[in-house]
């Protein structure tokens, strides 16, 4: 089934980390919003790393990236693909990330799991640094517990606090 990506990335010129997963799940794309089914620590992990409540809404979402200098968006635009099944996409057209290259001074990029990374180098911006592969927070990613997680996607702090210092 041809999916196309239908909500705006989140980010604004004071983004400084930009976070890229795959494609939005079946689950988000009924909420028309990134990590939307409920087993996905993405937004647990985003919000102990910014040391945030755990947002709730779409609006709460949208609020912890934007104060917290994070810009969030999906590497592809359209593709086949069965269900959420990273492993069955096809035929991908990625999106246009030169619209947050361009407006925001980002100072890395991290990337959702090993599709996402792997369809980030295959794009024109792959030369971008740096760039950094985390484990997935999907609910598939069974084997990496959530504390483990947490500790791999820590280092998104490192780059949060370099941006609050320049920013002074």
């Amino acid at each position: 089934m041809r999916v196309i990506h239908e909500f705006y990335p989140v980010y604004d010129k004071n983004s400084r980390v930009l976070i890229l997963g795959s494609l939005p799940s079946v689950k988000s794309r009924e909420q028309c919003f990134y990590y939307g089914h409920p087993q996905n620590r993405f937004w647990k992990i985003l919000a102990k790393i910014c040391n945030s409540p755990i947002p709730q809404s779409i609006n709460d979402k949208k609020i912890l990236c934007l104060e917290n200098h994070i810009a969030l968006w999906d590497v592809i635009e359209s593709c086949d693909i069965t269900g959420s099944s990273d492993s069955s996409i096809r035929d991908v057209r990625i999106n246009n990330l030169g619209i947050i290259f361009n407006e925001c001074d980002l100072r890395a990029v991290f990337l959702n799991g090993n599709t996402a990374y792997r369809l980030f180098m295959n794009s024109g911006y792959k030369d971008f640094s740096p760039v950094f592969k985390l484990p997935s927070t999907s609910p598939a990613n069974a084997a990496w517990k959530f504390d483990r997680l947490f500790d791999e996607w820590s280092l998104i702090k490192h780059y949060l606090s370099i941006s609050e210092k320049n920013s002074e």
